[in-house]
């Protein structure tokens, strides 16, 4: 299967950055916290089993058991240090079982799953309504999907200065908020409700930025991607086609669109498709949108 990610660099990027994600993530943190307080959706209904799918550390895990103390909480990640890190917030007295496993093939039975939370995982895969479709599988009629990831506008000013330097592209696209809406339809998801936050976090330049990108394992994942070093030239070119959104307090901005959205899995025997068509032919003018400045 031709796909757009090189999932073997992306493994490689989370696992290298374990140990310094946490120092780095804080708009990863920001958005964890936006997505827990969805939770409430919930009401009184307490999970018997609650899956983080794409954990890192697994602070939203250890949140939630902490919320749930009868819970079986499951961490799953595709970087195993990632999970290593996670232990330590799986403490003896309310520990929580760690899963090295890929979003794309959840290894969990059919209906098994009470809660399913995802934050800032989902950007790194190129079939959405596949994913969204396995995530139906694993949860049991009713369950709550809570997921986010970045959309579009995310990173746009650096995707458009290494455009300026390199014909080979350094930032990844990142799918559109309607997009994300049509696969939770087209997977069979009832309700679902679509969020979007924009941050602007600054820079003193741009080597900042790339530093604080790979510590949090945010590298480019891409296929396409020059399998080299970027040279300096192209750098500086880069460098200096940045410079045209330096700001008037002298920080170089950096845009992250994040899309949030929570659905219900279908009743019992819901199909997916029919006739080839998707079940709910419903446009996204019909999803509720919750624009949120950030």
């Amino acid at each position: 299967m031709n796909t757009p990610f090189d999932h073997r660099q992306i493994r490689r990027a989370f696992s290298r950055s374990a140990s310094s994600y946490d120092a780095a993530a804080a708009l990863q943190h920001e958005v964890e916290q936006r997505l827990l307080e969805s939770l409430e959706y919930l009401g009184e209904r307490v999970p018997e089993v609650v899956l983080d799918v794409g954990s890192g550390p697994a602070h939203a895990a250890a949140a939630m058991r902490k919320r749930w103390p009868r819970a079986q909480v499951i961490a799953l990640d595709l970087a195993l240090p990632m999970l290593r890190q996670a232990r330590k917030q799986a403490g003896w007295w309310k520990p929580f079982a760690r899963v090295c496993a890929d979003a794309r093939a959840l290894p969990l039975a059919d209906n098994s799953v009470d809660v399913l939370f995802t934050n800032l995982c989902l950007q790194w895969v190129e079939d959405l309504p596949a994913v969204f479709a396995g995530f139906r599988r694993v949860l049991k009629p009713g369950g709550l999907l809570l997921c986010s990831t970045f959309g579009p506008e995310t990173l746009i000013e650096l995707r458009d200065a290494f455009a300026q330097a390199d014909a080979v592209p350094h930032v990844s696209r990142f799918p559109p908020i309607a997009q994300f809406g049509d696969a939770l339809l087209m997977s069979g998801f009832r309700d679902p409700v679509v969020d979007r936050d924009r941050f602007t976090l600054t820079y003193a330049d741009l080597p900042a930025l790339m530093r604080e990108l790979r510590a949090m394992g945010a590298t480019n994942a891409l296929q396409s991607r020059r399998h080299t070093l970027t040279g300096r030239s192209r750098f500086a070119a880069a460098s200096a086609a940045y410079e045209a959104f330096r700001h008037e307090d002298g920080k170089l901005p950096s845009t992250w669109e994040v899309i949030y959205a929570h659905a219900w899995a279908p009743a019992p025997g819901a199909p997916i498709r029919e006739d080839g068509h998707e079940v709910a032919a419903v446009p996204l003018s019909a999803i509720p949108i919750r624009r949120r400045g950030g």
